[in-house]
């Protein structure tokens, strides 16, 4: 059974009436001497776009299968995903509930109310703030038992469980079919944070095109901390799809600091560079930094072999940090 004959087993609900684009970024090619394409999954087709709704489709038709009449979830106050849950959540006519920390502490007018949190509330989504997502998954618990929701489901942080990394290995078939024949991929670089992206793509990729190397470039934590994350999701997407072996896991973990959801100086030149010379726009948190990791590789690196970057969204996220209009000012 082929790769695309096993995800088709699974139920999801179906947003895409296309794939998202696969293109090339002509101007950082010319620039750096190589072949540089990026996968346009910041344009998926709903609240303002990005990479959780791969994973939303499969999670709320289960959630649907399942007659919760409540989401559940959980991130950042800047979160991109609590953002499209929203978004899919009131589509389907069910509430949104979202436990949401502020990981920075910031106190920034444009950080606790606009960007993905201004969207997230515009889609009706009710948030509740704790003082940190410790255990994402038993404080979820806890606000059901608290809050007495009924027919309740959760989506975990990210969407990043084998049943949402499935998601990704869609869009790892939509890269073998729509890349150029004679082109192969030595890299995909991607953010890697929750781990169901990086899982799925990795997964899917290893099926697909065994010479191409998954590079997730880690947004929160250091390869150690992360690794293992990612191992999960593997493994147990594996055992979903009948898979006998899984990926070795590589990562970059230099390009995060100081911490997660906080702007680095070189995440900030990489959107600068890449709304410049391509007008598309990366954010702060996730794309940004993931960018700047390929920048440094592009920089230091004697390879001419090809690359994508696989764009996993964020833009709201530009109008909630000062540190961006700073930047270019």
């Amino acid at each position: 059974m082929s790769l695309q004959q096993k995800l088709a087993s699974f139920t999801k609900v179906n947003l895409y009436k296309a794939s998202t684009p696969l293109e090339r970024l002509e101007n950082l090619s010319r620039l750096y001497g190589r072949e540089i394409y990026i996968k346009r999954d910041d344009i998926s087709p709903l609240a303002m776009g990005g990479n959780k709704l791969r994973k939303l489709e499969f999670l709320i038709a289960d959630a649907i299968a399942k007659k919760a009449k409540v989401i559940v979830t959980a991130g950042a106050i800047q979160s991109n995903h609590v953002r499209q849950t929203a978004a899919i959540a009131a589509m389907f006519g069910m509430k949104c509930i979202a436990l949401l920390e502020n990981p920075i502490q910031s106190s920034d007018s444009n950080f606790l109310h606009n960007g993905n949190k201004l969207l997230t509330d515009l889609f009706g989504a009710e948030s509740v703030m704790c003082e940190a997502l410790t255990d994402p998954q038993a404080q979820m618990e806890e606000l059901i038992r608290t809050l007495e929701l009924e027919d309740a489901y959760i989506v975990p942080v990210g969407g990043s469980n084998a049943l949402g990394a499935l998601g990704y290995v869609q869009c790892a078939i939509e890269i073998a079919q729509q890349k150029p024949i004679e082109i192969e991929f030595d890299k995909v670089i991607v953010a890697s944070g929750s781990a169901g992206t990086h899982a799925g793509l990795a997964i899917g990729l290893q099926e697909l095109l065994p010479k191409t190397h998954v590079i997730g470039v880690t947004v929160s934590r250091l390869q150690q901390d992360q690794a293992p994350k990612v191992e999960n999701i593997q493994r147990e997407l594996a055992e979903l799809l009948a898979i006998v072996e899984t990926p070795e896991v590589n990562l970059w973990d230099s390009f995060f600091q100081p911490m997660y959801g906080m702007p680095n100086q070189a995440g900030l030149n990489a959107i600068t560079l890449l709304a410049r010379s391509e007008g598309i726009l990366l954010d702060p948190v996730y794309t940004g930094k993931a960018m700047a990791g390929l920048i440094n590789y592009l920089e230091t690196s004697t390879e001419k072999t090809p690359v994508l970057f696989v764009h996993t969204g964020g833009s709201p996220a530009l109008f909630a940090y000062p540190e961006v209009s700073k930047s270019i000012s």
